[in-house]
């Protein structure tokens, strides 16, 4: 594996123009891999330049020849699914098999909008008059400029991408800087199956520094963006002045209702996989458990259970259930934010420390009866941190879960038909998992209401936000 990782642009692996770089790091070890190299402003402009000539060649692309080259695209995905696996977890730290999911996944993806794009319909219009005739087109919106997140650097990206390929668009991928090299092999694999080298490019650098210049600049025309709420508000305002479209997914701070009717070693085996997945770095992961009174002990007791039994290490080791944060601001982070709750009367049940001296490692951690005003009960943790609470009547449960201004993903576990319903209607949030997890599959929605976000990033709806709509009005001559 390389891992001096270089832009793309113009059909060239590049250094920077300044040939500043940054180190990569292994989250496991704390050695350094290699290094990323950085985007100048002369790179931005070359990287323009680069997308709208591809968009205009790309635009031309019939659907059913653009979904030809993204199978292929997703076919070598597949092929390279155990490289870029240990890629994943070597630069990221999650266990290898996650990696390889999230890859396989990523081929999936890619499949799926390749025939969305086919069904970017327009319709035709009855006419009022007659000799008129009435059709609505729908049209690729223009480059787009996007920015990922380092939790899940081929799922995040792949969205993106594919719905920017499969609407016509070209596109500007602004990679996460902690996990590059995954990026780069997703790239790679879209250029191997035919996708123009004008069409996509790459780069990395300061975040704050490329956003404030890609996405006023007169070339985009779209932006798509995963990340935190704060820096995605600021995002959505600038792309706002200067009326591009956007998709924000952003943050949450999902609850988990467990009622009294519940399976309870059913919620306690799929809510804790699930908690402590990709060691917490999830923006749906449950954090915020709500629990009825009668089951608040049996359950407790079990998740607890379930969390030391959870073996951490270097996600390459085969037998590792769970690997380390990301980076340190990551583990200093979540330590904080647990000390600060048990000094504020939150029950600490098991974890709540860093483990060993090298790497990013912390250990899974439940915490009971945690204030609501902690920080942590206010603040998304994005980490291997379970809050839970517990509640008598569902009204309280519902009021909780309602509370924060976050409404990502929320899930809830019930026998009971008419509470599921209730649930349903009752939570504010842009995905609901109800006695499972079934969220995150290419044909569904994706996306948050409220200080989550706006528009999807899975499922029909996804394309979108990547088509105008023309109305065209024919009269006989």
């Amino acid at each position: 594996m390389d891992w001096d990782v270089r832009l793309h642009i113009a059909g060239e692996w590049t250094a920077g123009s300044a040939s500043e770089t940054l180190p990569i790091l292994n989250p496991a070890t704390g050695e350094t891999l290699g290094q990323l190299a950085i985007a100048t402003r002369d790179d931005l402009d070359r990287a323009l330049a680069a997308a709208a000539r591809g968009f205009s060649e790309w635009r031309k692309v019939s659907a059913f020849e653009r979904a030809k080259i993204m199978r292929r695209a997703a076919d070598l995905l597949r092929e390279r699914a155990e490289d870029i696996a240990r890629t994943i977890t070597t630069e990221q730290g999650k266990p290898i098999a996650e990696a390889r999911i999230e890859t396989l996944a990523g081929a999936d993806v890619i499949d799926w909008f390749a025939e969305e794009g086919k069904r970017a319909y327009g319709r035709v219009i009855p006419a009022r008059a007659e000799g008129v005739m009435q059709i609505v087109l729908r049209e690729p919106v223009g480059p787009v400029a996007a920015f990922t997140p380092w939790n899940f650097p081929i799922n995040q990206a792949v969205r993106k991408i594919s719905a920017s390929l499969c609407t016509g668009c070209s596109v500007i991928l602004k990679g996460p800087e902690d996990t590059p090299a995954s990026c780069a092999a997703l790239v790679r694999a879209f250029l191997a199956a035919g996708v123009p080298s004008d069409t996509l490019s790459l780069v990395y650098g300061e975040p704050a520094a490329i956003s404030s210049y890609l996405i006023p600049h007169p070339v985009i025309q779209k932006i798509s963006f995963t990340g935190s709420t704060a820096v995605g508000k600021e995002l959505a305002a600038l792309a706002g002045r200067h009326m591009k479209r956007a998709t924000m997914e952003l943050g949450g701070h999902a609850p988990a209702i467990v009622f009294g009717d519940a399976d309870i070693d059913q919620a306690v085996q799929v809510l804790g996989a699930n908690k402590f997945r990709n060691a917490g770095q999830v923006c749906v992961a449950p954090t915020r458990f709500l629990v009825h009174d009668s089951v608040y002990d049996r359950f407790v007791e079990g998740f607890s259970g379930f969390a030391e039994g959870i073996r951490v290490g270097n996600g390459l080791e085969p037998k590792t259930r769970m690997g380390p944060l990301v980076h340190a601001r990551r583990l200093d982070a979540v330590d904080a934010l647990v000390s600060e709750a048990v000094a504020e009367g939150a029950s600490l049940r098991t974890g709540g420390h860093r483990i060993g001296n090298s790497g990013n490692f912390y250990a899974p951690t439940v915490l009971t009866e945690v204030p609501l005003t902690s920080r942590i009960m206010n603040e998304e943790p994005f980490g291997p941190v379970a809050l839970v609470r517990r509640f008598s009547e569902d009204e309280e449960a519902f009021a909780e879960a309602n509370r924060l201004p976050y409404g990502l993903a929320a899930y809830a576990y019930t026998r009971s038909a008419a509470r599921a319903a209730e649930v349903s209607a009752r939570l504010e949030t842009g995905m609901l998992g109800i006695n499972h997890h079934g969220i995150s599959l290419p044909e569904t929605p994706f996306g948050g209401v409220k200080d989550s976000g706006y528009g999807s990033e899975g499922g029909s709806e996804a394309i979108e936000g990547y088509l105008t709509t023309k109305f065209v009005t024919q009269a006989r001559a």
